[in-house]
């Protein structure tokens, strides 16, 4: 074994305290060094922050002082742009005055349905006249109809500064007569057509069916004469629509009837809350001072007229005794005077005009304050639902006696207290042995071919004691959509519906504004169950398409023009619901726009109008679009995406600049769509504008400008209209 190899390495060195001294103070001087030098850094760089901060305050300081220097030329120009607005509400209000005119000298015999005394004998007369026929009945509804819905729309269509109370009242009870005497109508036919049940029997069942179907009405009805027990089900031929009766009423004289009105006046006996005048007033307080003041200058401008011009006659008379040669001189003048006040004059009714149209614009963006009524379990609030596909008015008739023939002469006898509804079940069932006897009776329905409804319907009942809908007593509900039938088992007969969320397409999922052609736009609106695209031009709306889970869904409104109060209804009435009320925000989950502070009530609403009303203004060049960052801005602003749309242009990636807007404020912001986080920072190179029209004029061509300035004022009026009840700054 040999000798032990040596340890590698050499042992370390001891340090000593003196260099351990000098390595501490070395990394003292050190650490005292990078401090300084951070800190130096530190104040250098907040130096230089603080620069920038200076200067980009100076910057914005220069801007808003700039801003505040034009705002009054540039708002003067808005108003100028604005008139657009009072002169269309003036052609609307001649296109009334023509309408009545055009009635007037038609001599239809149809009568005018704004005055009470041609109303009134209208109806007289057609109370006195009996016997009329089913089919008689509803040809006459057809005018019926007609009257009722001109007078809906007078309501809706003229501005609540011509209606006087007693007019609206007078209206409302024209359409209530109307509706009860049409009812009353066809029940009479109902009971001639059941007096000849037996002559119209059918030869295999013995037991008569009638089937009669037109444009607003469709009638079926069952006869029981054969009453026997093992025909319980009922389906109308060539129809799917039918019963299932129990034992009781199969052996019963009774006849059953479905009358399908495809419109509802059920629902209009439903007490609806509407704004007071208190609530009102209140509204429109933001432009009551401008219109007193107006006013008060226009009759101080008549009064300084009529004196001037009795000044000016007596000097008249004066220079005729002095110098008649002098007289066409004087002439002269007085009609330039005359000419002048009568441009001055025009031009405060334009202003009284125009504040008025804006009070009646800030009316349709307002929120209610106050939820609605409480509603039971079991009623219908229809603030939050809408009945759709008309009522389908179900009953159990007691048969009526039945003609006789009798040596060449039909004889029957006719009941004085007229027809009469079998009471099912009854009010005492003592005499019966089982519960059971009385069960609920199951039902087959066809839901309306225009009416989409893009959830399974609910049936409800209509409560006539207590006017609402219902929708307890009713059970076993299935619905076919391929089949568009729905069935269930019905406690008690009376009037049923189909409801629908009103809802259901809120909050929308984006929204586009585009331009088609000269004064002509598409509004494109995304919700979750489809994409409805809307055509406007100068005062007529038109349905384009309806996408329904990206397939085209084909409605009878697709390419029919109408002007925008009654297309509005027409969507609403088939299942096309964008429009909100006062009382949406209580039921859409949507951003602060609509979901204010009281504090800012009479802030934001007014924010939306001025938006709609811009937007409108620039619509025939600019297409506007929706931001997922008008989500986030507060609720006095608002966020939306604009570019100048030109036919030649490729949209396949159309470059977008972002606008906020405060009602007093537009600018471009520096964010993208594509940004992370939002910013409300000015864009580089661009400046605040009191206007949206100014601000899109900063970055826009001279063309496009021409253009906007030379739009159709129905036009215009027709795309604020239709922004204003969409309110897709709100609802989206």
């Amino acid at each position: 074994m040999g000798p032990k190899a040596k340890k590698s390495g050499s042992k370390k060195k001891k340090v000593t305290k003196a260099e351990r001294l000098k390595l501490l103070q070395e990394e003292e001087e050190r650490r005292l060094k990078e401090e300084e030098e951070a800190r130096l850094k530190y104040e250098k760089e907040e130096m230089e922050r603080l620069e920038i901060q200076r200067i980009e305050k100076e910057k914005l300081n220069r801007l808003e002082a700039k801003d505040l220097e034009r705002k009054n030329e540039e708002l003067e120009e808005l108003y100028l742009l604005e008139r657009c607005f009072p002169e269309a509400e003036k052609l609307k209000q001649e296109t009334r005055m023509l309408s009545q005119w055009k009635h007037y000298i038609q001599c239809d015999g149809s009568p005018d349905p704004s005055i009470a005394q041609e109303m009134n004998t209208f109806i007289s007369l057609w109370k006195e006249k009996t016997n009329e026929t089913f089919e008689e009945v509803i040809e006459k509804s057809k005018v019926v109809l007609n009257l009722i819905e001109k007078l809906k729309f007078i309501l809706l269509e003229t501005p609540p500064c011509d209606l006087q109370d007693k007019n609206i009242i007078q209206y409302q009870e024209s359409i209530l007569q109307l509706q009860e005497l049409l009812h009353l109508k066809f029940n009479v036919a109902t009971e001639i057509l059941l007096r000849q049940a037996s002559t119209l029997a059918d030869l295999d069942s013995g037991n008569m069916e009638k089937v009669i179907k037109d444009e607003n009405v469709t009638l079926y009805v069952w006869a029981n004469l054969k009453k026997n027990p093992r025909h319980r089900s009922v389906r109308f031929s060539e129809t799917q629509i039918g019963f299932e009766i129990p034992r009781i009423l199969a052996t019963s004289d009774i006849a059953v009837r479905l009358l399908h009105t495809h419109y509802d006046h059920v629902s209009a006996l439903h007490p609806v809350s509407t704004p007071s005048k208190e609530h009102t007033s209140s509204v429109t307080e933001l432009v009551k001072d401008d219109v007193e003041n107006v006013e008060k200058a226009i009759s101080k401008e008549v009064e300084e007229e009529s004196k001037q011009q009795e000044k000016q006659s007596h000097l008249i008379q004066e220079e005729k005794l002095k110098v008649e040669e002098e007289q066409d001189d004087i002439e002269v003048k007085m009609s330039s005077a005359e000419e002048e006040s009568e441009a001055i004059k025009c031009e405060l009714e334009m202003k009284v005009l125009s504040e008025t149209v804006s009070a009646a614009q800030l009316l349709l963006v307002e929120n209610s304050s106050e939820k609605p009524d409480f509603f039971e379990n079991d009623m219908v609030d229809l603030f939050q639902f809408t009945t759709l596909g008309g009522v389908y008015h179900l009953d159990i008739l007691e048969l009526p006696p039945q003609c006789k023939p009798v040596k060449g002469w039909m004889i029957v006898e006719i009941l004085k207290e007229g027809l009469q509804k079998y009471t099912y079940p009854p009010e005492t069932t003592e005499d019966f042995e089982t519960e059971n006897a009385f069960p609920p009776i199951e039902v087959t329905l066809e839901v309306h071919e225009n009416v989409i409804f893009f959830e399974n319907p609910m049936v409800v009942r209509w409560d006539a004691e207590g006017k609402h809908w219902r929708t307890d007593g009713i059970s076993n509900v299935s619905y076919k959509p391929n089949e568009r039938l729905i069935t269930f088992s019905l406690d008690t007969f009376g009037p049923v519906t189909l409801i629908q969320d009103a809802h259901i397409n809120m909050p929308y999922q984006s929204w586009e504004l585009r331009p088609l052609d000269v004064n002509k736009v598409l509004l494109t609106v995304t919700t979750v169950f489809t994409e409805i695209q809307i055509q406007i031009k100068e005062n007529l709306c038109m349905l384009s398409s309806v996408k329904l889970k990206d397939k085209k869904h084909i409605s009878i409104l697709e390419g029919t023009w109408m002007t925008p109060i009654p297309f509005i209804i027409a969507l609403k009435e088939a299942g096309l619901n964008i429009f909100p009320t006062r009382y949406s925000h209580f039921y859409v989950v949507i951003n602060n726009k609509a979901r204010m502070n009281l504090s800012k009530f009479n802030v934001v609403p007014l924010v939306e109008v001025k938006a709609y009303r811009q937007m409108a203004l620039l619509s025939s060049t600019f297409a506007f679009g929706w931001s997922k960052w008008n989500l986030l801005c507060n609720s006095t602003k608002v966020v939306f995406k604009v570019r100048e749309h030109l036919p030649e242009e490729c949209t396949e990636n159309p470059n977008w600049a972002l606008l906020m807007f405060s009602g007093d404020r537009a600018q471009r912001l520096k964010i993208k769509e594509e940004s992370e986080a939002f910013s409300e920072a000015l864009k580089e190179e661009t400046e605040f504008h009191s206007t949206l029209y100014h601000m899109v004029r900063d970055f826009a061509s001279k063309e496009a400008m021409e253009k906007v300035r030379s739009s159709n004022c129905q036009f215009v009026n027709s795309v604020c209209h239709m922004l204003l009840s969409t309110r897709l700054l709100s609802y989206s």
